[in-house]
């Protein structure tokens, strides 16, 4: 159950810098490069001579040439030239709608005429100096909605993540999902807490005291096809918690773009947007460190679930109260699958 006209992030622009690159997204092969003006393209990774795949290919003045027998692709699909050869004719390959914002690619593995490029989504820190952003790319053998869920109910964090952001009161404090339309929001507050390890760090890196009793909290916004970006901080006790000032807390947003590959695997671009210290080169490496730990962790979990789930297709599985958050948000993926579905069954009986 993949949408398709929608915008997944792709890549980020370093993975393009110097070759094409290939990678299957929604169950389609692509190839990303930049042409000639130095914009993004992505077309179907497959050669019309021989079936190659185009990203082992290379870049020369903006054209995409194939590394089997030199084949010219223009950004449009279509073939440009091959050495000796009269090749104007080959029908086009497909070319994927795509777009470069807020530190990532992006791209609409559907309809490329149906592409909305102001549906991409408004990511307000990555172009503010006042925020700090370092993040990562796991592949991750699972379905995405495995991973929506997990998201969306952070009380496996007391025990996956016991050594670095875990902690009782997590379990213990009860938390309210609501839907806003497509979003689906989990929240949780924690008063009057200690830090855990990973806070306290973050607390020492805005020079803060990392002793004291703080208060926490955790908001998560998930948003279609499978965006999660989690509101997350502790600020000293007292000092009005979510709503601290800045010199009394530490607050962050965990930044979860979650693109399939298949129904059984994801591209997982993980980070953390941070709004304190925003100049700190080295706290960014520290916390994009212990960030990219903490989503290891997961990584393994996540992976051997979906083993035992392929294994034992027909076990019922339990739905819990803490389960509110990732059940809403596949209502959500449900009702629009299905309107895209019900849409490609009318073109197709036109």
């Amino acid at each position: 159950m993949i949408l398709k006209n929608t915008w997944y992030v792709a890549c980020t622009p370093d993975e393009i810098a110097e070759k094409p690159l290939g990678r299957r997204i929604c169950g389609e092969a692509m190839v990303f490069y930049r042409d000639g003006e130095g914009k993004v393209a992505a077309l179907e990774d497959f050669c019309p001579h021989r079936g190659a795949p185009l990203s082992l290919g290379r870049v020369v003045d903006g054209k995409l040439v194939c590394g089997y027998h030199g084949l010219e692709m223009g950004c449009d699909g279509k073939t440009i030239a091959m050495p000796g050869q009269r090749v104007r004719g080959f029908a086009p390959i497909r070319a994927f709608a795509v777009e470069e914002r807020h530190g990532f690619v992006w791209v609409w593995p559907g309809e490329a005429e149906k592409a909305d490029r102001a549906a991409i989504p408004d990511l307000h820190w990555a172009n503010n100096p006042e925020w700090a952003y370092g993040g990562g790319l796991y592949h991750i053998n699972c379905d995405y909605r495995l991973m929506v869920d997990n998201l969306m109910d952070l009380t496996h964090e007391t025990y996956v993540h016991a050594t670095s952001i875990g902690q009782p009161e997590i379990d213990e404090t009860p938390c309210v999902t609501r839907t806003e339309g497509d979003e689906v929001i989990t929240s949780r507050f924690m008063n009057g807490i200690e830090a855990p390890p990973f806070w306290k760090m973050a607390l020492r890196g805005n020079n803060l005291p990392d002793d004291q009793l703080v208060d926490r909290w955790q908001v998560c916004h998930f948003t279609p096809p499978s965006h999660v970006l989690i509101e997350v901080g502790v600020a000293l006790q007292g000092h009005g918690g979510y709503d601290a000032p800045d010199d009394k807390k530490a607050s962050s947003i965990v930044v979860d773009f979650i693109t399939p590959e298949s129904d059984t695997s994801i591209w997982y671009f993980w980070g953390m947007a941070r709004h304190f210290q925003p100049q700190d080169a080295a706290l960014t490496a520290s916390i994009r460190e212990g960030q990219g730990k903490i989503f290891s962790e997961d990584l393994e979990m996540l992976e051997r679930q979906q083993k035992n789930l392929l294994a034992w297709p027909g076990r019922k599985l339990l739905a819990l109260n803490i389960d509110a958050g990732g059940v809403q948000s596949r209502r959500v993926i449900e009702r629009l699958y299905a309107a895209e579905q019900a849409t490609a069954g009318e073109a197709v009986s036109a």
